[in-house]
């Protein structure tokens, strides 16, 4: 067993693990944050995709003792004061899900993506920033629709999170 340590959606959590525990099942089985899903165990699918220190990452390869002393962010620590971040609010608007089981890492992906390119995003530019996350239920057009309109939001956000 190790001892790790870090940040969780603002919240300081240690424990002693297995050194082979994956951070995807630090976050269910030892915190209880379940909106992270495993899908594949190979990092194709994108169901687990959480961000460490910013940055998006695949949770279902990356070992949870790589993670000590790390930030990491969940779909569960988006929301803020009871409202949902704009990209989910942009999914539920924009019809962005079916079963859901792939919407906590296309939203933790699409957040990710604006962060890095943008809140004036074009079809083809999310599109090709999706293909490591895989919906099994839609055809992609509300899930592209839905992180157009997220990222505008976010965008226009950003000035009025500035000035509070």
């Amino acid at each position: 067993m190790v001892h790790v340590a870090m940040t969780v959606n603002g919240k300081a959590v240690s424990a002693e693990v297995d050194p082979r525990t994956l951070l995807v099942q630090y976050l269910r089985e030892n915190l209880r944050l379940t909106g992270t899903h495993v899908g594949c165990d190979t990092s194709q699918c994108g169901a687990c995709v959480v961000h460490v220190d910013g940055k998006a990452i695949k949770s279902c390869t990356t070992l949870a003792v790589s993670c000590d002393g790390a930030q990491v962010l969940t779909i569960e620590g988006l929301a803020q004061g009871g409202k949902l971040h704009p990209m989910q609010q942009a999914f539920q608007d924009n019809h962005g899900l079916q079963c859901g089981y792939c919407t906590p890492g296309m939203i933790m992906t699409a957040v990710d993506m604006v962060n890095r390119k943008g809140n004036d995003l074009d079809e083809a530019t999310i599109r090709h920033e999706l293909e490591g996350n895989i919906c099994r239920c839609t055809g992609y057009h509300n899930i592209v629709k839905s992180i157009a309109a997220g990222a505008r939001e976010m965008g226009a956000d950003a000035p009025r999170q500035a000035a509070e």
